[in-house]
């Protein structure tokens, strides 16, 4: 098969819901937002990006394409393999604890990987809170999106038990560099963050009591 029709052929497949995690998040699924059918070919070679990839905390201020934060949620946590569900990043017993939600002017969003969706959170810009609680960080305000990576911890502690903590966390570092190295190779830079307060960034973006915040990753156009 050639290039180019493998490539599209796995696309698809990428957008089938294909196997679903335990305890994955389904409420109103059916009313989430498609996102656009994630590139697997970019103008990038891997080495070229973890060159280039610098962590950036001053940005325009400039929103993001919905082509572009389809790409960053992909990245992150994006189907690869459908029939067993398997994803982007690595996850300790395929348990996928992590779940993204994507801040942004508009409000926030969370990320649906079963059919590559946008499930609407809160309709109202939160940023002002996310970087009140992230203390005043300044690249949170600015950023076209903060990408927070969450766990739900009791997936992994249910087969792991006190290791599931360790393993979240090292987790959420898969996530964040996926998302920075998928950053660069799109001309955009990141940040990722751990100085915050993690009950009050769920308060302000009102999570679900379940879900433990573990790291935030400002994403925008770099300013020159």
């Amino acid at each position: 098969m050639k290039l180019a029709a493998f490539l599209s052929f796995f696309a698809a497949l990428a957008m089938v819901g294909g196997a679903q995690p335990p305890a994955a998040s389904r409420s109103a699924a059916d009313d989430a937002k498609a996102l656009p059918s994630p590139q697997l070919a970019g103008p990038m070679s891997l080495e070229e990006t973890l060159v280039a990839r610098r962590s950036v905390r001053q940005f325009t201020g400039a929103p993001l394409t919905l082509d572009q934060i389809s790409q960053l949620c992909w990245a992150g946590q994006g189907i690869t393999e459908p029939k067993r569900g398997l994803r982007t990043a690595p996850s300790a017993g395929a348990l996928y604890p992590i779940e993204l939600y994507i801040v942004t002017a508009d409000g926030v969003d969370h990320y649906l990987p079963d059919g590559h969706k946008l499930e609407r959170h809160v309709g109202s810009d939160l940023r002002p809170a996310l970087k009140s609680a992230a203390n005043d960080q300044e690249s949170i305000g600015q950023a076209g999106t903060c990408v927070v990576i969450t766990a739900v911890m009791e997936r992994t502690s249910r087969k792991y038990g006190e290791r599931a903590e360790r393993f979240c966390y090292v987790e959420a570092g898969h996530v964040g560099q996926n998302i920075l190295l998928q950053a660069t190779s799109l001309n955009l830079a990141g940040v990722p963050m751990g100085a915050f307060d993690d009950d009050k960034v769920a308060a302000a973006l009102k999570l679900p009591k379940d879900r433990r915040v573990l790291y935030l990753v400002a994403i925008g156009h770099p300013r020159k």
